[in-house]
């Protein structure tokens, strides 16, 4: 990890303010060359069948990565950045939400809590990654840590993640929600389970789940990596209410994940998360353009494909050296205070 400090003190939203404003032209553009390909490659693995299903399943990973693309989009949408017009971004979220398997409404607003709570201790549970301190995790039960370890277990997180997240958390409405929330989370579900019966008799059931399948499952493990490494790594940014800070917590707490071009296409410039962070208005098509304009954007923590592996490592929080920790060091430590102990 490039470990560089930024200057969170001298920005503001306002920095990066000519950005927040959709471009028609490119919104349709991106459109486009989004999902005409993804649509043109699922045709192309169904063809490919008859011949090789080798072919077909490398065709199904080319397009999970159009598909994550997609939901960048409906993200996008759900924060009415991707058009001007309100109603626009709501049809388009509708409809790439039932792509993606989410109900616009509900998905909005966890993850405007996400936004407006990210890296606040006192304000953890929605729309974030589950992270203890370490205080919190020696205080624990053995049953909460071992709830915890699960969870934070690579295999769990990224394995059986995306079944659980995108299968069946997101099919049923969180505690609260309005009336048209709810409305729409089950006129969500409706429309998912129509769309996969007109394909299971378009094209035969099997054959619907030998593309889809792969589709869905890589997407939804590659969005849950990018969602957890992007505010995963070492020096990130976490403090209690009375000291956090939003801007702060945008670009201290957020990563540059810097990608190849072609990956960073694909993920939609995701990955210049610390300018999403501080203005959620700014359309993934010009995320790139802030960053690489405005200079204190570029004295943040930047990470690659290589250094983020390391954040597999990161466990919990540790508020004395302000970093993140594994359970090895925290095994450690224990040891060693369990000795000092015994010796005293």
């Amino acid at each position: 990890m490039d470990k560089k400090t930024s200057k969170p003190g001298k920005l503001s939203r306002k920095n990066i303010s000519p950005y927040e404003k959709a471009d028609t032209k490119s919104s349709i553009f991106q459109l486009m060359n989004t999902l005409v390909p993804f649509f043109l490659i699922w045709y192309l693995a169904y063809e490919t069948m008859q011949i090789s299903y080798l072919i077909t399943f490398i065709l199904t990973v080319v397009n999970a990565g159009f598909l994550v693309r997609i939901f960048i989009i409906f993200h996008d949408c759900c924060h009415n950045s991707f058009f001007k017009s309100k109603k626009a971004n709501e049809v388009l979220g509708m409809i790439t939400g039932v792509m993606t398997l989410f109900p616009f409404h509900q998905w909005r607003h966890s993850h405007s809590v996400h936004h407006a709570t990210s890296g606040n201790l006192n304000k953890r549970g929605t729309g974030d990654i589950w992270v203890m301190t370490v205080d919190e995790y020696l205080d624990a039960s053995f049953w909460q840590r071992m709830q915890y370890r699960a969870y934070r277990n690579p295999l769990v997180m990224f394995g059986l993640g995306p079944i659980y997240e995108f299968l069946i958390a997101q099919r049923f409405n969180r505690k609260g929600a309005r009336p048209k929330e709810k409305m729409n989370t089950y006129l969500t579900n409706i429309l998912i389970v129509l769309v996969i019966a007109f394909m299971c008799w378009l094209v035969g059931w099997k054959a619907f789940l030998l593309i889809q399948g792969p589709i869905f499952y890589i997407s939804g493990a590659l969005g849950i990596w990018l969602f957890y490494v992007q505010h995963q790594f070492e020096d990130s940014y976490f403090e209690y209410d009375e000291e956090w800070e939003f801007v702060r917590a945008a670009v201290d707490g957020s990563s540059f994940y810097k990608l190849p071009k072609l990956l960073q296409w694909l993920t939609g410039n995701i990955g210049f998360h610390h300018v999403h962070h501080l203005s959620p208005r700014v359309p993934n098509y010009f995320l790139e353009d802030a960053h690489n304009k405005e200079p204190l954007l570029n004295n943040v923590q930047t990470i690659t494909l290589s250094t983020s592996l390391k954040s597999l490592k990161y466990r919990l929080w540790n508020e004395q050296s302000r970093s993140f920790v594994s359970f090895r060091e925290i095994h450690h430590l224990l040891k060693a205070q369990k000795k000092k102990s015994v010796s005293v």
